[in-house]
């Protein structure tokens, strides 16, 4: 089993959704022994925006210049080592009510028609199915237990459908929620979350979403 481990956090170890990327992963190990984990951190190696030069991919024109053909190298990369990976670990912070702009840059790199999703006379259809994702949500304040609070957030739900639209039905969030809302919050959250990934590791993978619903 291949498992690749997203970190997206720009706040190095003062980073919640690192710590809790760690622990999901480690936790995936211990229950799925002989897992292989790649770690690719995208605060550091941040994939670039994309730009004219780097459309190659969706557009199928064939690259004309070097800063072409390292762009197209990239996504390839990217998608190659998104669709090998059985087990998705993601931290993914709250930033501004979304996803900080170095996962979305990622994302936008594999989101690639033929090799993750297709259209088809029915409409979409994804092409990365089977595999699990889990993302460590990470958040200031609290907005899971209100509607005025999930209307604001365009964390989970973008991601939710990002890798719905991908074809993968096996995606499971870990909330810390209350993070800037003093020293109690903050543990309860962290301790709360911790729970939930052990709960969430000793779950198979590739299971429906319908399964995880508790």
């Amino acid at each position: 089993m291949k498992l690749l481990h997203i970190d997206s956090a720009i706040t190095g170890d003062q980073s919640v959704s690192r710590q809790l990327t760690a622990q999901a992963v480690a936790a995936w190990q211990a229950t799925n022994p002989g897992t292989q984990v790649e770690h690719l951190d995208l605060a550091r190696n941040t994939p670039p925006h994309l730009s004219a030069d780097a459309l190659g991919f969706r557009t199928g024109q064939a690259a004309a210049t070097e800063t072409q053909r390292q762009e197209n190298a990239l996504s390839e990369q990217l998608v190659s080592q998104f669709l090998a990976a059985d087990v998705i670990v993601i931290g993914a912070p709250l930033y501004n009510f979304t996803i900080p702009t170095q996962l979305k840059a990622w994302i936008d790199r594999v989101a690639q028609a033929g090799r993750t999703f297709t259209y088809t006379e029915q409409g979409p259809k994804g092409l990365a199915g089977g595999k699990t994702v889990i993302v460590a949500i990470t958040r200031g304040g609290v907005y899971s237990t209100s509607e005025a609070g999930r209307a604001m957030e365009h964390q989970e739900s973008y991601l939710k459908t990002v890798f719905g639209f991908f074809g993968i039905t096996d995606v499971r969030f870990v909330r810390a929620e209350g993070l800037a809302m003093g020293p109690d919050a903050k543990a309860q959250a962290v301790t709360t979350a911790e729970g939930e990934i052990r709960a969430q590791a000793g779950v198979a993978a590739n299971q429906p979403v319908v399964a995880q619903a508790a």
